[in-house]
């Protein structure tokens, strides 16, 4: 059914409020946004896909060697041209690709596509069943003589290569579209928010499997409990379909398998059923789970994955159309500050890679990560969003939890705005400042940035959404 700009723009709901402060302030300088904008006229578009499982025995998520292919890991995404540049938005069913490898990746994938490393967004899916990719972090730990924890780099750039090639494959064979298509629509009984309080007004951890009846028990919390779809269309067909969800998007991992857990069977199976290219991103997660609905027991995982179905179905369903608008595409370099207080510094990071009594995953992700990360301290982070007349889609790094997504879509409540998170994941957890104060709970314990971060990527995210954000202050 075609729709009027002005329908188009009803289409696309408001988030209900949340549980944190956003608060303006001063905010430390940082490099201005660019700005590419284009007309649709000419626009095309082509998916891909590509086996990004590596081979058995590589170390997955905690060093536990592959053993078992459940769901093949992939990377599916999109060639996006308007007005002879071209952008790539790609899903990868990974934990989290990182630091150096992130940067060739990217690197890689933006000269099969013809186009520069900074059309380009990559996103990790972050379930737990599938590997740790950090080329820097794996160099730090060979240098101490630390078993292998990442892939090893003859696969990564196996890997790499065939990704590449999909790539441009997708980039011979793109089609024309003349219209964009957004709909959104309530899952219920998925998500839920890792920082419950409980009654003596601590934060609790309430992780992907929880069998704690009381934690259980705390409320749902703040989420956003809406799916967004994207979908790319012409003459009235759907070429390629985008879907955005927030939560952790795993039941249970640690034994060897790869599978892209119950989002990825969802995704393919409405594939198959469809006919037409599903991609899936993961949104703002860092702290949202499902283990207020999963004990990691088969019934659970089933009972997620047909409410999981119910809520993509009904966002396709909910879908109303408009003539693509003007294509415009913003990046913006954000230089995160590492983290210094004690046990975060560089020197306490590497004292821990060579610690023979901290465990593989002490070693490796407070240890070599996070130390890769102090080391890449004068190179920025690019974030970026992709605009089509009132869609905006935008691409975050590290684990950002879940405010800075409705933060973002409060901005503009008249448009479609879609967050993907799990970008590049040197940064680690992306927490609102006065999380670190809290009276418990775990998010902040794993962030390899300072406090004050928290502003500049609020600052960013305006940037990159067009908005000045020096004037707003948003309660959620």
């Amino acid at each position: 059914m075609k729709h009027t700009r002005r329908d188009f723009i009803k289409a696309a709901g408001t988030v209900s409020a949340g549980a944190c402060l956003i608060g303006s302030g001063p905010l430390a300088a940082s490099q201005p946004p660019t700005d590419e904008g284009e007309t649709a006229k000419g626009s095309r578009v082509a998916s891909f896909r590509c086996d990004v499982t590596p081979l058995p025995g590589q170390p997955m998520f905690c060093s536990d060697p592959l053993k078992t292919v459940e769901l093949p890991l992939l990377a599916k995404g999109i060639v996006l041209e308007a007005d002879g540049q071209r952008y790539v938005l790609c899903a990868l069913d990974w934990c989290e690709l990182c630091n150096g490898s992130y940067d060739k990746f990217r690197a890689k994938i933006a000269a099969a596509a013809g186009t520069k490393p900074s059309n380009v967004a990559i996103q990790t899916i972050h379930q737990h069943t599938a590997p740790l990719v950090d080329c820097d972090a794996q160099r730090i730990l060979a240098e101490a003589g630390v078993p292998q924890f990442h892939i090893s780099p003859g696969v990564e750039e196996d890997i790499k290569t065939r990704l590449a090639e999909s790539v441009r494959n997708a980039a011979g064979r793109l089609e024309p579209f003349d219209q964009v298509g957004v709909g959104q629509a309530k899952v219920e009984r998925v998500a839920a928010s890792r920082r419950p309080v409980d009654e003596t007004g601590k934060v609790v951890a309430r992780f992907s499997k929880c069998k704690d009846p009381k934690i259980i028990a705390l409320p749902e919390g703040t989420v956003d409990p809406y799916l967004k779809t994207i979908a790319f269309i012409q003459g009235g067909k759907p070429l390629v379909r985008l879907h955005y969800y927030a939560t952790h998007p795993q039941t249970s991992y640690g034994d060897g398998r790869a599978s892209s857990d119950f989002v990825g069977a969802v995704r393919e199976r409405i594939e198959k059923e469809e006919g037409v290219p599903q991609i899936y991103f993961t949104g703002c997660a860092g702290d949202i789970t499902v283990g207020k609905y999963n004990d990691g027991s088969k019934e659970c995982r089933d009972k997620l994955t047909k409410n999981f179905t119910a809520g993509m179905k009904a966002a396709i369903a909910a879908t109303k159309t408009a003539p693509a608008g003007e294509v415009r595409w913003r990046t913006y370099p954000l230089l995160f500050k590492p983290r210094t207080d004690e046990g975060y510094r560089l020197e306490d990071c590497l004292t821990r890679v060579n610690d023979s009594k901290a465990s593989p995953a002490q070693r490796s992700y407070t240890g070599a990560m996070r130390a890769a990360f102090h080391q890449r301290k004068d190179r920025p982070i690019e974030l970026s969003c992709l605009e089509i007349g009132d869609v905006s889609i935008l691409h975050l790094p590290g684990e950002p939890m879940i405010c800075f997504q409705l933060y973002a879509q409060e901005l503009k409540p008249d448009c479609f705005v879609a967050v993907a998170g799990y970008g590049d994941g040197g940064p680690g957890y992306l927490c609102p400042e006065k999380v670190f104060s809290d009276n418990g709970g775990y998010e902040q314990t794993v962030s390899n940035v300072v406090p004050e971060s928290d502003k500049l990527l609020k600052k960013a995210i305006a940037a990159l959404l067009g908005i000045d954000d020096t004037s707003k202050s948003v309660l959620h």
